[in-house]
């Protein structure tokens, strides 16, 4: 997402730039309007190449983890912490009743 916000401006912001040149925008508004006009098309088309790049990329590499990652063994190892706390406090409370 970083490298697509990276490009998008450097790439995009001259091209709108240079686009501007051909139109009058005579008033904000008409500035703003201009902007996303053009600036959207020029962001879609950056998140579809940065996509395609990143795929093409992993296939290249052979990694096709099947969307694991070190996120969902944190998540599951964060689970399990859990678990044995929650016998902690069931000990605890056992132990309170005596």
């Amino acid at each position: 997402m970083q490298v697509t916000f990276v490009v998008t401006i450097l790439v995009g912001a001259p091209l709108v730039a240079l686009l501007s040149t051909t139109v009058d925008l005579a008033t904000w508004g008409a500035r703003a309007n201009f902007a996303v006009r053009v600036g959207a098309p020029i962001w879609l088309t950056t998140n579809v190449a940065a996509f395609l790049y990143a795929k093409y990329k992993r296939e290249e590499s052979g990694d096709d983890d099947d969307g694991k990652s070190d996120a969902g063994a944190m998540a599951t190892a964060n689970e399990t912490t859990a678990t044995a706390g929650d016998d902690k406090d069931t000990q605890a409370v056992a132990g309170d009743e005596d």
